[in-house]
């Protein structure tokens, strides 16, 4: 596997990519793109999403990146539910299993697909999906990949996935060899 920073750069320059800004996938599919990485680079990434938002989006008619980050929208689902506050108690009192249950009931694939939405869509949005890792076990990254591609058919959507991707199959924290 390659070394981080050169596959960041690399994921830099596609940022720019015409096609890629385009969503023209082989077979013209819609654009689902996994970076799946090693766990322990898990702060460079963040570090690299952050700067490359900064980046894109301080220059005038270059691509827009939009950060969702998984774990975010899942507080906010629950803070708008109301049960964010009484969490740690329902796990105390009934379990994590309980917990994870009723966090699961409120925080589906749709509801956090409704958080990405927003209105002024334009080409050259790149959509950046991260904190999978963090919001694991309550939310699967194949539900939201599953329910996003009719949403964000046109404009470029990135999985940053802390494990391995196959093409097949995701694995969450495996680490490269």
């Amino acid at each position: 596997m390659d070394d981080i920073a050169v596959r960041l750069d690399r994921f830099r320059a596609l940022c720019a990519d015409q096609s890629f800004l385009s969503n023209k996938g082989l077979s013209n599919e819609v654009g689902l793109y996994i970076f799946a990485y090693n766990p322990g680079a898990e702060m460079t990434v963040r570090h690299f999403i952050t700067g490359l938002k900064e980046q894109m989006n301080g220059r005038e008619g270059g691509p827009r990146v939009k950060v969702f980050d998984l774990y975010d929208i899942l507080l906010d689902i629950c803070r708008e539910r109301r049960i964010l506050a009484r969490i740690p108690q329902m796990e105390e009192q009934r379990g994590q299993d309980f917990m994870r249950d009723q966090i699961m009931r409120v925080a589906t694939p749709e509801a956090y697909i409704s958080h990405m939405r927003y209105d002024d869509r334009r080409h050259g949005d790149i959509i950046i999906l991260s904190g999978v890792g963090r919001v694991y076990p309550y939310m699967r990254s194949h539900h939201i990949l599953n329910n996003i591609q009719h949403v964000f058919e046109d404009i470029p959507v990135v999985m940053f996935y802390p494990g391995q991707y196959s093409d097949q199959s995701l694995r969450l924290f495996a680490r490269f060899m």
